[in-house]
């Protein structure tokens, strides 16, 4: 299987503590898949384990990476109004994450395309399109002010899931 140069894996699990040996599994998986890595919700197991970057979910409003800045690691936020985005500006995200973009089962509100561009105009910092993407609507990707998107249930239907690591 052949995947884009730019795909990155993110890997979250809120359900549980993380298992170390699980992560390193994963870890050393993309490195042999030459992927880079991100953990959710957990920097501190992030810089021990000396992972590409991090993945700080909206509901995380909290987290202070400033003295992370130093540090060879990408910081990943998700919001999904302007108050989420802002917070994620002085957290001092790399990547925003904004979603859903399309409608999807877990809630009533979307943002579709043109909320989507006007809350990716209110920062400079790059946005990634999430949430409902699938075969019908991914050429609407095109018309979104986004670097990329990231999906869950795309890839499952598409049949390009790399690998299971769930038990």
């Amino acid at each position: 299987m052949s995947l884009d140069k730019k795909v990155v894996i993110i890997y979250r699990n809120y359900k549980e503590k993380y298992d170390e040996n699980k992560i390193l599994e994963i870890k050393n998986f993309c490195k042999g898949i030459k992927k880079k890595f991100f953990l959710a919700n957990d920097i501190k197991l992030t810089l021990k384990l000396n992972l590409d970057g991090a993945y700080i979910p909206s509901f995380n409003k909290n987290i202070s990476v400033s003295s992370l800045k130093n540090r060879n690691i990408i910081l990943i936020g998700s919001a999904h109004n302007l108050r989420e985005i802002n917070e994620k500006k002085k957290q001092c995200m790399d990547l925003i994450v904004l979603s859903p973009v399309f409608k999807v089962s877990k809630t009533k509100n979307f943002l579709g395309v043109v909320h989507f561009n006007i809350l990716a105009k209110q920062t400079k910092i790059p946005k990634i399109a999430l949430g409902g993407i699938n075969s019908k609507n991914i050429k609407r990707l095109n018309m979104l002010n986004c670097t990329g998107f990231a999906s869950i249930s795309y890839l499952k239907r598409s049949g390009n899931m790399i690998r299971n690591f769930t038990k």
